[in-house]
């Protein structure tokens, strides 16, 4: 194999320790996580991370796109699925999940590190209305329901299983089944207050 190539497959396994490192640092210690330690558990130097993110804030935002590109990634395949419904609730399984992983409340502190972030944010938010208004039209989940309610319901399940310690790490599932169930049509009341 070329030099090259080998020099390539290096940088892109040390990018991609580096962000899985990142990932859990900084949702052990929050946006405040030092890149020393970030390196350390990716095993790397501080120079890498430097060579690879040139400031923390780069490293974040790389963090940050990398998950709402997977589940943009995900939204755009499930999009045009036969079943509208059944493919927002996995959308709606699939964040959830990944938060049960992987702690990603950091990812609130984020906020709007860099345009590219607002940008990757905004068609993640765009796939997801498009899709509850596909699962609508098809009546699969209730018509006074916004694509903003999911949006703000899409880590719910693993934020409230949060907060019980001794829960088995499946009960997310508990609450995204009510949490589906509500969005349902079937027996829904009128929502006391509208979106925000």
């Amino acid at each position: 194999m070329p030099v090259n190539r080998v020099l390539r497959a290096d940088a892109a396994r040390n990018r991609s320790s580096l962000l899985a490192a990142a990932a859990e640092e900084f949702a052990a210690r929050g946006i405040d996580a030092s890149v020393a330690d970030i390196a350390r558990r990716a095993g790397v130097g501080k120079g890498t991370v430097f060579r690879h993110f040139p400031t923390k804030d780069d490293l974040l935002a790389a963090v940050v796109l990398d998950r709402v590109d997977e589940l943009a990634g995900l939204a755009r395949r499930l999009f045009r699925a036969d079943d509208p419904g059944a493919a927002l609730f996995e959308l709606l399984a699939a964040a959830a999940g990944k938060q049960q992983q992987l702690d990603l409340s950091f990812l609130r502190e984020a906020g709007d590190i860099n345009e590219r972030l607002r940008a990757a944010r905004e068609r993640l938010f765009a796939a997801i209305v498009a899709m509850v208004e596909r699962a609508q039209a098809a009546g699969a989940v209730r018509a006074d329901v916004t694509g903003l309610d999911v949006i703000l319901l899409m880590c719910a399940p693993a934020h409230v299983a949060g907060f019980v310690p001794t829960a088995s790490p499946e009960t997310w599932r508990r609450y995204l089944a009510i949490i589906i169930d509500g969005l349902r049509p079937e027996g829904a009341h009128p929502l006391p207050e509208p979106s925000p």
